[in-house]
């Protein structure tokens, strides 16, 4: 079996895990309805997969000094349809939380496996290995919306399935949970088939000190937390509300729910496109010109009016935001040495993802607080500017890591 098929695989799981993540913004409302719960509460749901993705990032750096890249990608799998299932059957809104965290352990295991390995089984082209596999995740945050409109919506009626299942005749959305459960299973299998006979890189296998790996990359690990913890922060709060807040903003509830959909859609070039850029551009100014333009862009979101002006403004900053993913992980991966990647990379994930996982929690808090999306987006976005320009300051001196 070549590496590209492992790779095809990889891009599978990629879907999977993100799937898992994302798909719990358009169900923020369903929660609501469904469990009689507050913003707060539905935005702590979503968070739960987040903080879930980012609590085993760093054990996740130790563990790979110890087992091979391959296992814990295959172990990501089974706890993906665990924590899917989890989901599923879940009786109240706790155990929908539980589920979710669960499925975002895989996501944590994964993204920082699958991310080193890509990077391993391709180094002569990093940018644009990982804006493939990163389409491949971006792909699944543009159809979380439809599928979840299609479980929810009118036009097709679930209960012979969710009896069959025995779940509630009428909450279809758990659907989307058993779906995901199967598919991590399937997934799983099919990496461990295509996997067998594959030359797998060895260019980790010298990474076997954690500590170290962190103590010397210290500088670009925390560049990395600087550009993504606040920026990811402000991003989760913004598109885990995104239907309200563009409702908030007059806009009907359909086009609403959809709008976050063109957001995604507009990233799925994004990750191609800036991996390429990424292999060809001064990295660090590249990366901190998109991440000033996400500032621009949320704050024309709060200033834009009506329909048409908002989606457009959307378009824009879906394409931006996915733009940054490929830039810093072609960075981060580029920069880090072979003997400490996977642990360096591994500090830095989990650092980041515990910095931004709040996000949906902190914003959905303010809004049962009453404060209006606008003004919260507006400060998200001046906090972010904030870091971003002191970054600046720092790139034009030359005390960042290159």
């Amino acid at each position: 079996m070549s590496r590209s098929r492992l790779f095809s695989a990889l891009c599978g799981y990629a879907f999977l895990v993100n799937f898992s993540r994302v798909v719990m913004a358009p169900l923020v409302s369903v929660f609501i309805a469904t469990f009689g719960v507050g913003e707060a509460t539905a935005g702590l749901a979503a968070s739960a997969a987040w903080i879930g993705s980012a609590l085993p990032r760093i054990p996740t750096g130790y563990l790979l000094t110890k087992v091979s890249r391959l296992t814990v990608v295959l172990v990501a799998g089974v706890v993906l349809a665990v924590g899917a299932a989890s989901a599923a059957v879940a009786g109240t809104v706790t155990l929908v939380v539980l589920g979710a965290g669960l499925a975002g352990v895989a996501s944590g295991l994964y993204f920082v496996t699958g991310n080193t390995l890509v990077s391993e089984l391709f180094p002569a082209r990093v940018g644009r290995m990982i804006g493939i596999h990163g389409t491949a995740n971006q792909v699944a945050a543009a159809v979380a919306a439809p599928v979840v409109t299609l479980a929810v919506g009118a036009t097709v009626d679930w209960t012979p399935v969710l009896v069959a299942l025995n779940l509630p005749a009428d909450q279809p959305w758990r659907l989307v949970f058993v779906a995901l459960s199967i598919a991590g299973l399937a997934t799983t299998v099919v990496t461990f088939v295509v996997s067998r006979g594959v030359d797998l890189p060895d260019a980790g296998a010298e990474d076997r000190d954690f500590v170290g790996a962190a103590t010397a990359e210290w500088r670009t690990i925390l560049f990395g937390i600087a550009v993504m913890g606040m920026l990811g922060f402000a991003w989760q709060g913004v598109f885990n509300f995104y239907q309200l807040f563009m409702e908030s903003r007059g806009v009907a509830p359909g086009i609403a729910r959809n709008a976050l959909t063109l957001v995604f859609v507009a990233g799925i070039p994004a990750f191609a496109v800036s991996g390429w850029l990424a292999d060809r551009l001064p990295r660090a100014p590249y990366l901190l010109g998109l991440a000033a333009t996400f500032v621009v862009l949320v704050f024309a979101l709060t200033f834009a009016s009506g329909t048409a002006a908002l989606l457009a403004v959307s378009v824009a900053l879906g394409y931006t935001v996915h733009s940054i993913y490929p830039a810093i992980d072609t960075f981060l991966l580029g920069s880090f040495p072979d003997d400490n990647r996977a642990s360096a990379y591994a500090v830095y994930s989990g650092v980041m993802m515990l910095a931004q996982a709040p996000g949906s929690w902190f914003v959905g808090a303010l809004a049962e607080a009453g404060v209006p999306y606008v003004t919260t987006f507006r400060g998200l976005a001046a906090a972010v500017g904030v870091v971003i320009a002191a970054l600046f300051v720092f790139q034009r001196a030359g005390r960042l890591p290159s």
